[in-house]
């Protein structure tokens, strides 16, 4: 089995806390971000950053859907969480640098130990165009939510 990894980044007007605060925050903002291949969402425990257990199914495709149930960690705690899947290799890592000021890069990480053989050919080839678009759909929403009100 060959790992597979998908990563996917973008510039934010934010500062690195406010990121890091934002995406820790599993019962409001991330709970409102999951676009529509994310179903089933909850809170199992916790609800803000390291410790916080939360479970959804991740639609891959209109008949392959896979429970995730995640345990977040937080190795770097202003600057990075870690969520991963208790039921396989799946692990997500986000991680906030700053920038410049008021501007933060944001990027999002994930990998797991893919199938072999066909299969695994069609998953190493297709997989990562939808955790791409998942996580773009993600940063889409996260972005206004980070623009300080006037």
């Amino acid at each position: 089995m060959a790992e597979i990894k998908v990563t996917v980044a973008r510039v934010v007007t934010a500062e690195p806390t406010a990121v890091i605060e934002a995406l820790g925050d599993y019962k409001g903002v991330r709970a409102e971000t999951w676009p529509e291949t994310i179903t089933d969402y909850e809170v199992l425990e916790g609800g803000t950053g390291a410790g916080t257990r939360i479970r959804y199914k991740l639609h891959a495709t209109r008949s392959r859907v896979r429970t995730v149930e995640a345990v977040v960690s937080a190795p770097e705690p202003d600057r990075t969480l870690v969520e991963a899947d208790q039921n396989s290799t799946l692990r997500t890592v986000w991680t906030v640098q700053p920038v410049s000021s008021g501007t933060t890069r944001v990027s999002v990480e994930t990998s797991w130990a893919g199938a072999s053989g066909i299969g695994g050919f069609f998953e190493r080839t297709f997989a990562p165009i939808g955790i791409r678009k998942l996580y773009n759909g993600v940063l889409d929403k996260l972005a206004p939510r980070l623009v300080p009100s006037a």
